[in-house]
């Protein structure tokens, strides 16, 4: 089982959950020992349940608390801290934002009640508490064989939706999809048994070409829809047809992005009337900006494809600027071997576009000139300290060397995040394979009890950047355990490389030799298939072949550079992006805020599985605050964003409590929030460290003063 409890104190246990490096603690008022419990008590599947006796039990994270009664239906829910009782009886109670689905069950009288850094759910009286909880891990159903004939391929892209847990509007929330089934190619069109398409009256529509069918993976995942052969592309229920290129300056692959966008906006407002009925942002400003009327109350209860039609009726073009900023799009090769890919991109819920680029010469612009030696390794002293030998790089790579026929350039995205699946190095996406992503599927749980870190310093002149180990760890109800090395030999490294770790942190020179050590050159292609390290960053010029090399014999993913990268510019990355790690931030999102704010970050992808994390963020999901300006009369307007985590994708909603808000928001979507006081701001900030954008420049909230935005 991945789950497991621990006993961590007389009136405290902890809930790990060993694949998804979670934690999360709980305490009670009096002592008591976790003891085995039933996991039918819930309303709701659970993986692992043990029952306490408690008179009070108290949770961190200010989680939002829902209340059921035995028919599911919500009673009550704490979702602007103020207390709330409810008299003896029997309660299914829902923790939200926590880094798994966390569950109570009791007969008793509740009281819920906030302090500054906890919620408290307290019985009256000594009360046996049962506690179960469901892993956000997931597990495909099985794989769908497919040959690379293309209406074969509509076939298996049909079945995607086979893992939909939900055909109402609830599938919008992550933890209702199910992780689409796999798909490979063979001689033969195969569906395992038990995978079965669900009946959602919806029929997509495309012509017989491949990359159509690519790009509509996604949608054909999340509508459980069938997919056919047809000269024009459309989705089709009963009845009624909707063209994905009606307008003339839409072609497929926008309009099945924008069919997506639409339709999942609509679910996410739509099921405020069901089993979640919370103050959400998006359905206020659609009732309030949208000159439509849609009755969401009559709409929850109609069929699938009822409600989709409806949706469609609203033209894109009136609704497209309340959409939420989309969380990932991916250029995809559309060849045949990647259809493997398919059910990962759906699984994302990505925008997918079908890029037939191939690697090419691209020409990088030196923007980030500087006077600091670069981390390549130097052919003198004097270039070590001139640094002149960034002119000549880019030069080299102008000049088509065999870096720069590895290089390609995807077009610019809307999305927060960028992928790239096909030959060749992205500039500004992360390079993702299918062999990753099953690797992360088949990963076994490995009880540990911290979140490991190993930072490596391969380089006397390197030795400022060695702090990122100070910025490692520092996390209420988290564990790490840090280890740095200096000037490792070849052998050394290679052992690190062969331990397991959560995340490597190497500072140091890289070249077509390999990775430098203090008696050489170690090159990771030479190494055998046994590298233990989950993830990493290589913080050294033009790794990306030695990070390939971790990738292809085990790692999971990781952050390499492109070219060569100054000594300050990548001390500088290496701190921001190792602050965004440990704040909860995958490895694509924490590249996206890095690349907005330093020169250098275009010179940095990522690759494998870019939406892995290394912990969980202390409010769910990551969040990155925006002020507008300094304060006016004390007040400010405040810009809250959350981004996805692997425990919190696409759907997930959240609310910003201590900003004098009481409405949820849903993930990705920017909110700004008007009239804050200082010391509202304050509180908020105190609850949690979050990178704070303000001025143009990225503060961590926990160093920037009111004084600091006073005098701005």
């Amino acid at each position: 089982m991945t789950l497991r409890f621990e006993q961590t104190g007389e009136r405290t246990f902890r809930i790990v959950d060993d694949i998804e490096h979670a934690q999360y603690e709980v305490s009670t008022s009096d002592s008591t020992s976790i003891r085995e419990a039933s996991k039918d008590r819930f309303l709701f599947p659970v993986d692992g349940a043990v029952s306490v006796e408690a008179t009070t039990m108290n949770f961190p994270t200010l989680p939002v608390v829902v209340v059921r009664g035995p028919d599911g239906r919500s009673i009550a829910q704490s979702s602007n801290r103020e207390d709330l009782s409810l008299p003896h009886g029997q309660y299914d109670i829902e923790v939200l934002i926590t880094p798994m689905k966390l569950y109570l069950a009791v007969d008793a009288p509740i009281t819920i009640s906030y302090s500054s850094l906890e919620a408290h759910l307290s019985f009256g009286s000594a009360t046996d508490v049962s506690v179960g909880v469901r892993s956000f891990h997931e597990q495909p159903a099985g794989t769908v064989t497919t040959t690379p004939d293309v209406e074969t391929m509509m076939q298996a892209v049909g079945m995607l939706g086979s893992s939909l847990q939900a055909s109402s509007c609830e599938r919008s929330f992550p933890t209702l999809r199910g992780h689409p089934p796999l798909i490979e190619l063979g001689e033969e069109f195969s569906v395992p048994a038990g995978i079965d398409r669900p009946e959602t009256g919806l029929t997509l529509v495309l012509p017989r070409e491949h990359r159509s069918v690519f790009a509509a993976a996604p949608l054909a995942f999340y509508l459980g829809a069938n997919v056919v052969p047809g000269r024009e592309a459309r989705l089709d229920g009963d009845g009624w047809s909707h063209s994905l290129t009606a307008a003339a300056d839409v072609d497929i692959e926008t309009g099945l992005a924008r069919t997506l966008r639409q339709v999942f906006f609509f679910d996410c407002v739509t099921r405020t009337e069901g089993y979640y009925p919370v103050d959400l942002h998006e359905r206020r400003t659609v009732e309030s900006t949208l000159d439509v009327d849609i009755d969401f109350a009559t709409l929850y209860d109609q069929p699938l494809a009822e409600q989709v039609r409806t949706y469609l009726d609203v033209p894109f073009d009136d609704l497209s600027s309340l959409l939420p900023q989309w969380t990932l799009t991916t250029d995809i090769d559309p060849t045949p071997t990647n259809v493997e890919m398919l059910p990962f991109v759906a699984n994302d819920l990505a925008v997918v576009r079908c890029s037939t680029q191939s690697p090419s010469e691209t020409v990088l612009s030196e923007q980030d000139a500087v006077t600091d030696f670069f981390r390549k390794t130097p052919t003198s002293a004097a270039d070590a300290v001139r640094g002149d030998t960034a002119t000549d790089t880019i030069s080299q790579i102008a000049r088509g060397t065999e870096s720069a026929a590895a290089i390609v350039e995807p077009e610019p995205v809307e999305s927060i995040e960028h992928a790239w699946v096909g030959d060749g190095y992205p500039l500004g996406a992360s390079k993702e394979t299918p062999l990753v992503y099953r690797r992360r599927l088949d990963h076994e749980a490995v009880e540990r009890t911290s979140i490991d870190i190993t930072v490596v310093c391969n380089d006397e002149a390197m030795r400022e950047e060695d702090v990122v180990a100070d910025l490692y760890g520092f996390r209420d109800h988290l564990q790490f355990d840090i280890d740095v090395h200096y000037d490792l030999t070849r052998d050394q490294l290679a052992r690190v490389l062969r331990s397991p770790t959560n995340f490597l942190h190497y500072i140091g020179h890289v070249d077509e030799q390999g990775l430098q050590c203090a008696d050489g050159f170690l090159d990771v292609t030479a190494l055998d298939n046994d590298v233990a390290v989950e993830s990493f960053l290589l913080n050294a010029c033009s790794s990306y072949e030695q990070g390939e090399a971790l990738i292809d014999r085990g790692s999971y993913g990781g952050v390499v550079t492109l070219t060569d990268v100054g000594n300050r510019t990548a001390t500088e990355f290496g701190r921001t992006l190792a602050r965004l790690l440990n704040r909860g931030f995958t490895l694509r999102s924490s590249l996206s805020i890095a690349q907005h704010h330093l020169v250098v970050g275009y010179r940095y992808i990522a690759m494998g599985d870019g939406g892995m994390s290394l912990c969980q963020a202390e409010s769910g999901a990551p969040t990155l605050i925006e002020l507008e300006s300094a304060p006016t009369d004390g007040q400010l307007s405040v810009t809250v964003q959350y981004f996805t985590a692997p425990h919190y994708g696409v759907g997930s909603m959240f609310i910003p409590y201590a900003i004098g808000n009481e409405r949820y928001q849903l993930v990705t979507s920017k909110r700004t929030i008007r009239d804050v006081s200082v010391s509202a701001l304050e509180e908020f900030f105190s609850l949690e460290v979050v990178p704070v954008r303000f001025d143009g420049d990225l503060y961590w909230s926990d160093t920037l003063s009111v004084d600091q935005l006073t005098d701005r």
